[in-house]
């Protein structure tokens, strides 16, 4: 019998673990390894930091669940990874040993690549459920005596969406409080333009998210590098289309948000043939990694080239569309492999995004992810944000109960057809 693990327990590394117990023979042991104990349901991190939820209502103690599915589980860091020896280190000082591995670590925030940056510095951060309690503490500051607010995506960042949802999201609150004509706002960018979010745009995000912002006076700055951050000061350079600084700005704030560049995990790092040099995880269309062939790699994690040269670097998003096809896929293959055949199952590595902004948003889809596509749709309307406080809920549910249900795949039908998505809003179930 072989001992299936995974590593990391988010969005990918939990629902990899449901469905590939459904997967496995009688007496193969699937186990979980995870820093944190409690599942936190990331899309919901910019509404704890305006303290729209609090921490403990989009929170899952594992052990529990994970345990009625017959699972596993390892509260610990990874420390290190020997691939040559299928064995992973812990911080607790045990090791654990592998017939299979996927990685869904998820990232490394590199905030210290800009001196100032992040929660340890001078900007907020919603990557976490702890920098966002953060952020809600400053944010609650800030508002007893307003200023400007700059927020945005660094170079080198891939997950532009929450940085919009975050901007739209205090304005919204802003406004709820009547402070918001005391509030300049400022978006800063390493996208070329407003709404590329990564992807080179889907269907028509410049032109939705730029009308947004001007109905809502938020200034932009795009092609942007942050040079350093102090406190209450951002300094940017503004990058031609040659790559050369055609200038640098100091941006006053009273609050910022900032979402840093990814890195893989340390102990991933520097491992050849296993890692980039960015340490995200090679894999190839099985999602397995080419010189490593028992491990697999799901999420955030997973090395994607980006769409184009841009003269700021950006990353590629990781939507969470994308990550279910990748755990489906996954779960199919390792399933395949203990039972003597070769892995046959690709991921649709498709975008699927709900963009709330506290009383509107953006939705888009994107099939394939990288142009050209076969589908390229974006909308945008009050009923985005019902569709995603739906999900919320629905996805919460799913996770208490250990479902591998994978919702997205029902919303991409909706979306293609356009009209049940607003029934989301309605029956998220």
């Amino acid at each position: 019998m072989s001992h299936v693990v995974v590593l990391g327990a988010g969005l990918g590394g939990s629902i990899m673990a449901y469905e590939l117990k459904e997967k496995l023979r009688p007496g193969d042991k699937l186990t979980v390894i995870t820093k944190d104990p409690k599942y936190h349901f990331v899309p919901s991190n910019p509404w704890v930091a305006v303290n729209w939820r609090k921490p403990a209502d989009i929170e899952i103690d594992l052990a529990p669940v994970l345990a009625k599915k017959g699972i596993d589980f390892k509260p610990s860091a990874a420390t290190k990874l020997d691939p040559e020896h299928n064995t992973i280190e812990l911080a607790d000082g045990t090791s654990v040993s592998y017939d299979y591995l996927v990685i869904a670590t998820g990232p490394e925030l590199a905030f210290d690549e800009i001196p100032g940056l992040g929660p340890d510095g001078h900007t907020q951060s919603i990557c976490h459920v702890s920098h966002a309690q953060k952020a809600a503490v400053a944010f609650e500051e800030f508002c007893k005596n307003p200023g400007p607010i700059v927020m945005g995506a660094v170079q080198g960042a891939s997950c532009f969406g929450p940085a919009y949802e975050f901007m739209f999201i205090v304005e919204t609150e802003l406004r709820r409080r009547r402070i918001r004509d005391k509030v300049p706002m400022t978006f800063v960018t390493a996208e070329p333009y407003i709404g590329h979010l990564g992807l080179d745009g889907v269907g028509d995000t410049k032109g939705l998210l730029e009308s947004e912002m001007r109905q809502h006076h938020i200034k932009w700055m795009t092609s942007s590098r942050v040079k350093k951050v102090e406190a209450g000061k951002l300094t940017v350079e503004q990058v031609g289309d040659d790559g050369t600084v055609k200038g640098e700005m100091e941006l006053p704030f009273g609050f910022s948000m900032m979402l840093p560049a990814f890195r893989g995990i340390a102990p991933l790092r520097g491992i050849h043939g296993l890692s980039n040099p960015r340490g995200f995880t090679l894999v190839d269309k099985h999602q397995r990694n080419p010189k490593y062939k028992n491990i697999f790699a799901v999420g955030v994690c997973v090395a994607i080239p980006p769409t184009g040269p841009t003269p700021v670097p950006c990353g590629v998003p990781k939507t969470g569309f994308m990550i279910e096809s990748m755990v489906t896929a996954t779960a199919e293959n390792i399933g395949l492999l203990l039972r003597g055949e070769e892995p046959r199952h690709q991921a649709s590595w498709n975008a699927v995004c709900l963009a709330d902004f506290g009383d509107s948003g953006v939705a888009f889809v994107a099939q394939p992810q990288i142009p050209p596509r076969n589908v390229n749709w974006s909308s945008s309307g009050k009923w985005v944000h019902g569709a995603k406080v739906a999900f919320e809920r629905y996805f919460l549910h799913k996770m208490r109960r250990g479902t591998s249900e994978t919702f997205y795949e029902k919303l991409t039908l909706d979306v293609l057809g356009i009209n049940k998505l607003k029934e989301i809003v309605t029956d998220p179930t």
